[in-house]
């Protein structure tokens, strides 16, 4: 069991050693129920919790692969076993691939979702971010596998992947989200998610979690979009009159650009709000963004105008200040988990295909960037620097983990 291995080496160390060695049952404890896929009784020599314990440290301190993982452990093989006994040395990455690809990805999540439930999150009033990604390089033509998508939950207040689930075959992103909805406590937070996910079943099942929903609308709910849209430009012909509508206006300057953003909301109409479709609606808005050049700005690259308009429904009250944060907040998905994964843990370019090994590594890296995220040992210091501090110094490897 991980207690044992990690109670391996508890004696005679260092404090700092100590500290860690108190810290690390909370996340690891969490994969004790996690299945061997190995044949029980087969001429297995490497404990499946150490390959978890040693290949997220691993990938914390800048592994990309399982070539890196192998290399990575083996460099640093006494510290490890200052955690975990590696009685029978470094797994190669072959074996990492095997067994990792052999994962039950299912099991893996409830796994995360323990680790998720121990840190007791407060998630009241906190936007709870919901978006895909395709993994580009995982695709297979020569067995005609299909690149991997997985849709992940982000809260971008507390830097941290709530939950990740990958599309199947037979499903898509739109069939997905409930599915992931099921796995997650959220009870109390505000869920965000894009016009492909404005679904009756999606909203209902976010009701049914105690949570509120702010969801984009677009022309594929026609009747839902067509209501929502004619009520806001009926009121728009009419001044939004400040009786029934409340705006929030914002000005940001950024990149040679100077973006007006202005959110205007009012009580859904009461044809939505008794409706047995779309749950709970009780607030519709629209967002007018405005995208113009700066001309304060030395920037030599010409900035053309551009003009959009969206719109959305809510449960939450008509209060333009807080539907205008949780609107712009939805963005952190893309801007602070998968360019993340992208750049820092170059996660589009990686070619892990056997099996369920795209999936699990892909767990192993939102695993990862939520903990490099939520460090405050190197306060000041990017994720990428995090992760290099990582792997040249035993030293930063533990207060990251530690301090998670």
């Amino acid at each position: 069991m991980v207690g044992e291995g990690f109670a391996h080496g508890s004696c005679g160390v260092d404090e700092r050693t100590f500290v860690m060695l108190t810290r690390l049952p909370v996340i690891f404890t969490c994969f004790d129920s996690l299945p061997d896929p190995r044949r029980a009784g087969g001429n297995q020599q490497h404990n499946l919790m150490e390959m978890v314990f040693t290949a997220l440290c691993a990938i914390i301190g800048g592994a990309n692969h399982w070539t890196d993982v192998e290399e990575f452990v083996e460099s640093k093989l006494d510290w490890f076993r200052k955690f975990v006994p590696l009685e029978h040395g470094v797994p190669s990455h072959d074996t990492y691939s095997r067994v990792f690809a052999a994962l039950d990805t299912a099991s893996f999540c409830d796994c995360v979702q323990e680790w998720i439930a121990a840190l007791q999150l407060d998630l009241k009033g906190r936007g709870v971010h919901i978006d895909g990604k395709t993994l580009r390089r995982s695709f297979d033509g020569s067995t005609a596998t299909v690149a991997l998508q997985m849709v992940s939950a982000w809260v971008d207040e507390l830097s941290i992947c709530l939950g990740q689930i990958q599309t199947t075959a037979e499903s898509n992103e739109i069939t997905a989200v409930p599915l992931l909805l099921e796995l997650l406590e959220i009870r109390g937070a505000v869920v965000t998610l894009d016009a492909m996910h404005c679904q009756t079943k999606t909203i209902a099942k976010i009701r049914d979690k105690q949570a509120d929903y702010v969801i984009t609308v677009k022309a594929n709910q026609d009747e839902l979009y067509t209501q929502v849209s004619n009520r806001l430009e009926q009121l728009g012909e009419q001044g939004f009159p400040s009786r029934s509508c409340k705006t929030e206006r914002t000005v940001h300057t950024t990149r040679g650009r100077i973006e007006e953003r202005v959110v205007t909301v009012t009580a859904a109409p009461r044809e939505l709000r008794d409706s047995p479709r779309w749950r709970d609606i009780r607030s519709i808005g629209v967002v007018y963004r405005c995208k113009q050049a700066d001309p304060n700005s030395q920037a030599t690259k010409p900035v053309a105008e551009t003009n959009h308009v969206t719109y959305f429904i809510s449960s939450l009250p008509p209060d333009a200040k807080l539907l205008a944060c949780y609107v712009r907040k939805h963005w952190t998905v893309e801007n602070q988990l998968h360019w993340s994964l992208d750049v820092n843990f170059t996660e589009d370019s990686s070619r892990i295909r056997v099996g369920n090994g795209a999936a699990i590594f892909g767990h192993l890296r939102r695993i990862a960037l939520s903990v490099i995220k939520r460090d405050t040992s190197l306060a000041k210091t990017s994720q990428r620097a995090k992760r290099l501090k990582a792997g040249w110094s035993v030293e930063a490897l533990e207060s990251i983990i530690s301090g998670s």
